[in-house]
């Protein structure tokens, strides 16, 4: 779950009410009545706080990082930029000289920067919907628009989404082909965030991209995360990104930039998305620092990324076997081979002793296994979400299996007792949610 979500799950509690809940804060004091939103907002506090003390983890994510640190990016911008050059106004300058160099990276004739990927990606399929006289958008239900956005598409773009498959995978050529009304463009989320960052096989991609074409649709990649998707298709991005219209790209979720997108397609189609962008408020006066830490993602994180995914491969091997071996009655990593350095974690307990499990883990020994929060998936169910970045290149397999089995025994110590941070919990979502 990211950040972002974390924020709209605190909202969902917030609207639950002020109802209280027994904390028992220090184990042999009293125990403390607090609102169930209280008790999850100190509890993302108190799991972010592990977090930046551990002295391991598989990922240290920009995102979490204290102010001073973030700034630390743009240590040796020089380097890569002059910085002698005059301020960017508007999207001149190093803001023209980044999207110069999306461009050249996916193949296209021109880039636009944006300030979000919401907006870049409204901009690029109304455009679309303009030119094909078709406002309907085809796209999983699981793609961030449909699960992230609050409907903008229909809201505030006029688009009209339709699903074409409602499985927890990417669509099938057949589906598109056989789908039971017309659309003036495909949307592809690659890779499927919230299916597991899913990817499709090269073939299969070629394929839907072809059955989209034979319908006179355009389609257009959102490849927010599309940076990290060479490995699984064995082809560099510009020929990945060579199959769509029109492809987004983000530069926080991959390349650990301060924020910003990229549009990138026909210079015609970029033209009149500036146009656009305009009238979204999306031409900022100055964006220098996120553009400078977009270009310093490009220069030291993108030529790593195929390294992060080999490393992810090898922990969730280890994790797998780290389970198994612990004796957990159920367990599941998705993909078992993951397709990019993101991947699902599944367990048969509940949020809030997994939770505590994590957090006292990275408490106690310094070593953050789990730093995501864990979300109720059914009755005694839950997932969480792994990423693997540079620091999880320190790891072996075998440190991997060791904090897999630490985290299992302190689960079932939870499990058994009945978690402190857990007691009195009302039932309902709202209860295994952290804001």
């Amino acid at each position: 779950m990211s950040d972002k979500q974390e924020h709209a799950a605190g909202r969902t509690a917030d609207q639950a009410g002020p109802e209280q809940v027994t904390e028992q804060v220090t184990e042999g004091e009293p125990a403390e009545r607090v609102t169930e939103e209280e008790r999850l907002l100190r509890r993302r506090e108190r799991r972010i706080s592990a977090y930046r003390r551990a002295e391991r983890t598989l990922a240290r994510l920009g995102l979490l990082a204290p102010l001073r640190e973030r700034l630390k990016l743009l240590d040796g911008a020089h380097t890569f930029y002059d910085l002698d050059e005059s301020s960017d106004l508007y999207g001149n300058g190093v803001v023209a000289a980044l999207e110069e160099k999306v461009a050249g990276l996916l193949g296209k004739e021109a880039a636009a920067f944006f300030p979000t990927g919401t907006m870049a990606q409204q901009v690029a399929l109304r455009c679309w919907a303009g030119r094909t006289g078709n406002p309907t958008v085809a796209l999983h239900p699981l793609a961030h628009p449909e699960v992230h956005e609050r409907d903008a598409f229909r809201e505030v773009s006029g688009l009209r989404p339709v699903h074409v498959t409602s499985e927890p995978r990417q669509p099938t050529a057949d589906e598109i082909r056989g789908f039971e009304e017309p659309f003036g463009a495909l949307m592809l989320e690659l890779p499927l965030r919230d299916a597991g960052f899913l990817l499709p096989t090269w073939e299969e991609l070629t394929e839907v991209v072809e059955a989209a074409r034979e319908r006179d649709a355009v389609v257009h990649f959102d490849g927010a995360r599309l940076w990290e998707t060479t490995v699984h298709f064995g082809r560099p991005l510009a020929e990945i990104a060579d199959l769509a219209d029109s492809v987004y790209v983000s530069f926080y979720k991959s390349l650990q930039g301060f924020g910003g997108a990229a549009l990138a397609g026909p210079k015609s189609l970029i033209e009149e998305a500036r146009t656009w962008r305009h009238r979204y408020g999306g031409t900022v006066f100055q964006q220098f620092p996120t553009a400078l830490s977009a270009l310093a993602g490009l220069e030291h994180e993108l030529p790593r990324l195929p390294e992060y995914v080999t490393c992810a491969r090898v922990v969730a091997a280890a994790l797998r076997e780290g389970f198994a071996r612990a004796g957990v009655p159920w367990a599941r990593v998705h993909p078992e081979v993951p397709h990019t350095f993101d991947f699902q974690v599944w367990l048969p307990y509940g949020v809030d002793e997994l939770s505590e499990a994590a957090i006292r883990q990275s408490e106690e020994t310094g070593t953050a296994l789990f730093t995501n929060p864990w979300v109720e998936k059914g009755p005694g169910l839950s997932m969480t979400e792994v990423y693997v970045r540079a620091a999880a290149l320190e790891w072996t397999a075998a440190d991997v299996k060791a904090a897999a089995a630490d985290f299992v025994a302190r689960l079932r110590e939870l499990a058994g007792q009945g978690s402190a941070a857990g007691a009195g919990l009302p039932a309902g979502p709202a209860a295994q949610r952290e804001p």
